[in-house]
């Protein structure tokens, strides 16, 4: 892999972690349409996403320490504000469906989940979702009380982003908007609900990778990380601003047009 595959694919990964628009996704169709070809492509992703979820514990650094002191003050038997309590609760609870079903699917991630055509399939499938999603927000009151229950199913809804194409701030912003959330609030949750599956993840393959047998290039891998913390910080931010004054139909048109060029790119080019 060169320095510039590296700073593509940095970027690639940045901006569309947190766009619905699936980064996974999109990380296997730069890879086919410029012929990236890798043999750690897998680990080099899960360290691009590493160094996203870096981005988004530097975005959210104070909310992300709230939790932290709830958690220490948790086992330390001290009071501990109620609304931090439930969040943290929140988040830790919708984290355990990914975690059992990531390492469950992981072999098929790593072969017939990383097929160009099902990304297309899948990219319209999550479409349906966020029509959903928009339709159920206009017809359901938003409440933007999360609790214990609720984190749980939004964590149900990431789960749908195991497969390439999905997109998991897409599910899980549609989970929560489903749920009664506002689309700024359903944005937020699954941004922090982010950092401990993408840490776990992207430690995982790293290890992996420092024990592989074959030749790692680190200069490229290093750069392409840098790129991609640094466009996710970008990302975040537009996404918070976007979703206070848009719908996500921009999104989902985006996704039906991608999908239709890349089947037919795949049948017919």
């Amino acid at each position: 892999m060169t320095i510039i595959e590296a700073i593509i694919l940095g970027v690639v990964q940045g901006l569309t972690e947190f766009l619905p628009i699936s980064s996974t996704g999109h990380l296997i169709l730069t890879r086919s349409l410029f012929g990236v070809a890798d043999t750690n492509a897998l680990a080099f992703d899960a360290i691009l996403h590493l160094a996203t979820a870096t981005a988004v514990i530097v975005y959210f650094f104070p909310d992300i320490w709230a939790l932290t002191q709830a958690g220490l003050r948790k086992l330390g038997k001290l009071p501990v504000n109620e609304r931090d309590e439930t969040l943290l609760y929140s988040l830790l609870i919708a984290t355990v469906p990914a975690v059992i079903l990531g390492l469950s699917l992981e072999s098929l991630m790593e072969s017939t989940f990383r097929s160009p055509l099902l990304v297309a399939f899948v990219l319209i499938a999550g479409s349906f979702l966020f029509m959903y999603a928009e339709w159920s927000y206009q017809r359901k009151p938003r409440t933007n009380i999360i609790n214990i229950r609720k984190g749980f199913k939004i964590g149900l809804f990431q789960c749908l982003a195991l497969i390439p194409g999905m997109s998991r701030s897409g599910a899980t912003i549609s989970g929560g908007m489903i749920l009664g959330l506002s689309r700024v609030e359903a944005a937020r949750f699954a941004f922090l609900l982010a950092v401990p599956v993408i840490t776990g993840a992207g430690l995982k393959k790293f290890l992996e990778l420092l024990g592989s047998e074959g030749t790692v290039a680190w200069i490229p891998v290093l750069i392409g990380a840098i790129v991609s913390f640094f466009v996710a910080l970008g990302a975040i931010h537009f996404m918070l601003s976007f979703v206070k004054t848009h719908t996500l139909w921009p999104f989902i048109w985006y996704r039906i047009i991608l999908a239709s060029f890349v089947i037919y790119v795949s049948v017919f080019g």
